[in-house]
């Protein structure tokens, strides 16, 4: 049976790391697909009887460091050894468990497992099902990383900050040392240069040794020991350019400091300030570069800290405050004017106005009453009321929502994959370039033919790296489907988004897409009586009538505030109408043939029947003892957001179509309202699917858009899905993009936004590969015979960690998105 593993990965740094690990995932046995995400930090591997613990062991192998997390749970009603092999066997068969111990004289579970994978609260269920009664768990970091990406970002962050201050307490002085005499030549007598020495005394020599040492061997190990990994495993990325170029600046300067003698004349210079330098910059990118990607995944953060801590349960002597995770299904919860609501669950008394903007991006608040669903964290706003939980934890909408959109930011685009299998290549081409370069300037150079090889070489090692490359797309899916999110936009799989943003076709759905799905009142033309008592008199007789024709005109009264009066006598003819007994009147309610039975006149009203039925509409006729009273018409209006959504699709330049099983004067009557030119009615689900697969076969990426059961074959069968989420169950499983709201003006944004992040996508790459491929020959010195022109290795990495930072902070202008 196919399964799905995630965890998080340590010590990934560029595009070279990432191909690097899903070449020993997809190596291991059983794995059909991995797939790694660097911004995200994270591994997601699919396959049959996949062997955790050595999957784990292969990426320690590689030289990264597999995320894991242990929790304590405790375990009670356990009595013998077969009760603890029954909960260890139900717990390790979980996708995610590491490893399984229970102990029965603790009562506990020790599990250590993967938190990307599994929550502690499903092994809680696990340890349920399996019979036994868990007590709430302890978790704790096992020590080899924090339990979560936001965690482990920070840990990150700190510790190149810590690493920063250290190189930079250093790097300065070594500076000042090196350079200070040739900007500030006050200097020079102080620190022991003669007037016209080219190089200072030995003993300032041997400082600058002292300074950087700790630099490059303390404050950059993590890029030697990283680099080192890269090299051994022939795979070199990031970290080997790095070490290799500052490693060699600092060997070549010990080397002229203790053996000068076997230099040529004039080549055995020091580049201590260059090694230190280099370490020092690229820190400090990192370091820029970690607290840009810390904001890329805040709008999720923002999601999940909206849920409250605790919750007030309702028992049978009065209110308590419990802790939100401890709320079971079941439970009665008391919400008050103010607060968050804790879970998902259905209100049972009392009502008020409920904000669900963070779930739906709708901003309106919407009215609940007793039988409404409310959601988890939404807010509740004037009134005060009780609600039964029915959703908990994993199960809630907004962890649904959370999930779905870590399941898109860790999924790979097409257009990653392609740059994935370039940065492979480009590593080891750089590195073949810097020794070209060495060599022809050993060959063809001025002299010290050597002092200008070594310079040329170790810039192109670091203005080459390609850390850039790897965070292009990542970065953006991470904050394109946050900003979606946070719109009502989920997108299912990061692939989605590209995919959404190269449609040129979109076929709709009509009933519960472009309309509301259920039939209302949309006219009443009365005569001689108001349209009140009119409609007070149809509803006291379609209130007794099951036909959803006669429900939307008794729902109509009600709205209006109308108390339908008794009727007695009742006379159901199916396919015609109801009369009945009215306050002393014979009132009847129906179709034309209905009236033409009773023998009512209608022809008066012929005209304003037939532009009714022009318009999709059911005409339905009141009549009272033999005379005509009011012309009724009940249709499934058109939500107020389809003009509008629908002018901005044609304003992106999509070319719509709308499927429909309704009959061809209805769908076209809707059509011609909303604006869509090409209309194909009373086809079947099946029929719908092959009307989408017929536009793609003539060259069309077709985006569907529904929200019925009989939607979902066509939504599979189009390039990209897009379901309405206030739709059944079945068309959001279908779907890749799901919209919270049943407002289509959505589709619009989702369109507008994933354009946008495949534009930010280019953009990235553009400037990443655009950025190495024109630098490399300056770095070089291609220009210095012509301009003089010569990059020096302490600028290279300053312009590298440029390249990375402008990546991510291009990405994080889509937080900014507006449709």
């Amino acid at each position: 049976m196919s399964q799905e593993i995630r965890f998080g990965v340590n010590g990934m740094t560029c595009a070279s790391c990432v191909a690097r690990v899903e070449r020993v995932l997809a190596r291991e046995p059983g794995v059909t697909a991995a797939a790694v995400n660097l911004a995200a930090e994270t591994a997601v591997v699919q396959g049959d009887r996949v062997d955790v613990p050595r999957l784990l062991e292969a990426i320690r192998g590689a030289g990264y460091e597999p995320v894991s997390a242990t929790a304590t749970i405790g375990v009670s009603d356990m009595t013998c050894a077969a009760c603890v092999g029954r909960v260890e066997r139900a717990v390790r068969a979980l996708p995610g468990v590491i490893d399984a111990t229970v102990n029965l004289s603790t009562e506990a579970a020790t599990v250590r497992y993967l938190p990307d994978t599994l929550s502690s609260a499903g092994i809680v269920a696990a340890i349920r099902a399996a019979g036994y009664a868990p007590i709430a768990p302890a978790p704790e970091s096992d020590g080899d990383a924090a339990p979560n990406l936001q965690s482990r970002q920070a840990a990150a962050l700190a510790g190149l900050q810590r690493d920063l201050g250290v190189a930079a307490v250093f790097t300065l002085p070594l500076l000042l040392l090196s350079m200070g005499p040739m900007l500030l030549h006050g200097l020079g007598p102080w620190l022991g240069w003669a007037p016209h020495a080219p190089q200072p005394a030995p003993l300032w020599d041997w400082v600058q040794f002292a300074l950087a040492t700790p630099v490059l061997l303390w404050a950059g190990r993590r890029f030697l020991r990283a680099g080192w990994t890269e090299l051994r495993h022939l795979a070199p990325g990031m970290n080997a350019l790095v070490m290799i170029g500052s490693l060699a600046a600092y060997l070549y300067s010990v080397a002229a400091l203790t053996l000068p003698g076997s230099f040529p004349a004039g080549t055995a210079n020091l580049y201590f300030e260059a090694a230190a330098v280099i370490v020092t910059l690229i820190l400090l990118g990192r370091t820029l570069e970690a607290l840009a990607k810390g904001r890329t995944s805040e709008a999720i953060r923002r999601l999940v800290r909206l849920q409250p801590q605790t919750a007030r349960v309702v028992r049978p002597d009065g209110e308590a405050e419990i802790p939100a995770a401890a709320v079971v299904p079941g439970d009665l919860l008391a919400v008050r004017p103010g607060e968050r609501i804790p879970v998902d669950g259905t209100l049972t008394e009392g009502g008020s106005y409920v904000d669900e903007s963070m779930i739906s991006g709708e901003p309106l608040p919407v009215r609940k009453g007793p039988g409404d669903v409310v959601l988890g964290a939404t807010v509740n706003q004037t009134g005060a009321f009780r609600y039964r939980a029915t959703r908990v934890g994993a199960d809630m909408v907004l962890a649904q929502i959370v999930r779905l959109v870590e399941e898109a930011q860790a999924g790979k685009l097409p257009i990653q994959r392609v740059a994935d299998r370039i940065a492979a290549v480009f590593v080891p081409l750089v590195m073949g370039a810097a020794l070209l370069t060495f060599l022809g300037w050993l060959w063809l150079g001025p002299a010290p033919a050597l002092s200008y090889a070594f310079v040329t070489a170790v810039s192109v090692l670091l203005i080459a790296c390609p850390c850039a490359m790897g965070l292009a797309t990542p970065t953006a899916i991470l904050v394109g489907t946050g900003r979606g999110a946070a719109l009502g936009i989920l997108f299912r799989r990061g692939a989605a988004l590209e995919t959404l943003a190269r449609v040129d076709q979109v076929a709709l759905d009509k009933t519960g897409t472009l309309t509301e799905g259920r039939p209302a009142l949309t006219d009443l033309t009365a005569f001689g009586m108001g349209e009140d008592a009119a409609l007070g008199l149809a509803a006291a007789v379609e209130v007794h009538s099951e036909h959803p024709i006669g429900a939307a005109i008794v729902a109509a009264a009600r709205a209006r505030g109308l108390v339908p009066a008794p009727a007695t006598d009742l006379e159901a003819v199916p396919g015609f109408g109801i009369q009945a007994q009215v306050a002393g009147r014979r009132v009847a309610v129906g179709a034309g043939r209905f009236m033409e039975r009773l023998g009512v006149e209608c022809a008066t009203a012929a005209d304003l029947a037939g532009h009714l039925a022009a318009d999709g509409k059911t005409p339905i006729y009141l009549a009272a003892d033999g005379q005509l009273l009011a012309v009724l018409a009940v249709a499934d209006p058109i939500k107020a957001s389809s003009r509008m959504a629908l002018a901005r699709l044609h304003a992106l330049g999509l070319t719509l179509t709308m499927l429909t099983g309704d009959g061809r004067r209805t769908a076209e009557a809707v059509a011609r309202q909303v604006g869509i030119a090409r209309v194909i009615s009373e086809v079947l689900p099946g029929d719908k699917a092959a009307e989408v697969k017929r536009l793609q076969a003539q060259g069309h990426r077709v985006a569907f858009v529904g929200d019925g059961i009989n939607d979902a074959p066509a939504l599979v069968q189009s390039d990209v899905g897009i379901a309405i989420g206030t739709g059944t169950e079945i068309a959001v499983e279908a779907g890749e993009v799901i919209l919270m709201t049943g407002d289509l003006t959505a589709v619009a944004a989702a369109v507008a936004l994933a354009r946008r992040t495949l534009r930010t996508i280019r953009l990235n790459f553009f400037w990443a590969y655009a950025y190495n491929v024109a630098l490399i020959p300056l770095a070089a010195g291609v220009f210095y015979p012509l301009t003089g022109w010569l990059l020096s290795p302490m600028i290279a990495a300053a312009a590298m960690s440029v390249s990375s930072l402008f990546v991510v902070s291009n990405s994080l202008r889509l937080r900014g998105f507006q449709p």
